[in-house]
């Protein structure tokens, strides 16, 4: 069920409010493109400045659009244990397949306090939990230890790793099993990550080119890693173009190039500059997205 490309999704905004029917169309997009799962409410999807019943909203929605067409992955991180089991508790309600449960940011838990987090979560509810690891914004990093010992919970059945350390793909899969799911975050890294023993990707790149994102985790799922570096190749500009400022404002842009969504975003993150749409403009017409 969790394997190949799963865009981690935007959520759609006009004038300031959710726009639900672009959601719903991206959706059905996404499916129609080959897209393998869908991940709402990650940080792609503006988790920070959403409120709680938005947050909730675009979820749910997802999930009953989908219809058990694709797994959905349900963002259901924060770092108060409280508000993550208000997520978890109506992602399950709902009808989710599995919660993304990033390692809580700010307040700098220790490797004891996310194994607290963690196990209160799963012992609280009975949907499936990864773990997202993203030290370079929660400033905190799930050691390959401790993410051991919690994968001999039955419900934690993988990780989110956005550490581009291949090394470390190695260490989780020699310390948590063969069948521990081990996600790349890092869409640049993503080869290199499947290599290792990855088995999949949580994409940014994927909201805008869901088709290409899909038949490049599945040649590599082949074992095709020739083919796979061509995908790539077509790809990298656009990861890098993406990212030259946030990343879910580079895609909200792109997606309004193919008229799937609004280039609204909410403060504190601003439009694109002119700069860094050419550089995703030429990046999409090198992938072949636009003409």
């Amino acid at each position: 069920m969790f394997k190949g490309s799963f865009p981690a999704l935007v959520t759609p905004l006009k004038n300031g409010a959710l726009d639900i029917d672009a959601l719903k169309h991206l959706v059905e997009w996404h499916i129609e493109q080959g897209s393998n799962g869908l991940v709402p409410m990650g940080t792609t999807g503006e988790s920070p400045t959403v409120t709680h019943e938005e947050h909730e909203q675009v979820i749910e929605v997802v999930v009953k659009t989908a219809a058990g067409r694709v797994p959905v992955i349900a963002g259901a991180g924060s770092n108060n244990t409280a508000e993550s089991e208000r997520y978890m508790a109506f992602a399950q309600k709902v009808g989710a397949d599995a919660a993304l449960v990033v390692t809580p940011y700010y307040n700098r838990p220790t490797q004891a306090g996310m194994i607290a987090h963690f196990t209160a979560l799963h012992d609280n509810h009975d949907l499936p939990i990864f773990i997202y690891n993203i030290p370079a914004r929660s400033a905190v990093d799930m050691t390959t230890q401790t993410m051991s010992e919690l994968a001999k919970l039955p419900r934690i059945i993988g990780v989110k790793d956005a550490t581009a350390d291949m090394v470390r793909v190695s260490e989780q899969r020699a310390a948590c099993g063969a069948d521990f799911i081990q996600f790349s975050a890092e869409d640049a890294s993503a080869l290199g990550f499947n290599a290792h023993g990855g088995i999949g990707c949580i994409s940014v790149t994927a909201n805008v080119a869901p088709r290409l994102c899909s038949e490049f985790q599945a040649a590599m799922r082949a074992g095709d890693y020739a083919l796979a570096l061509d995908y790539q190749d077509r790809l990298m500009p656009l990861h890098e173009a993406i990212f030259t400022e946030p990343g879910l404002v580079g895609v909200k842009y792109a997606l309004s190039k193919l008229d799937l969504c609004e280039e609204d975003v909410r403060l504190p993150l601003v439009g694109l500059t002119d700069g860094t749409k050419e550089k995703i403009d030429a990046a999409m017409r090198h992938a072949g997205l636009l003409a």
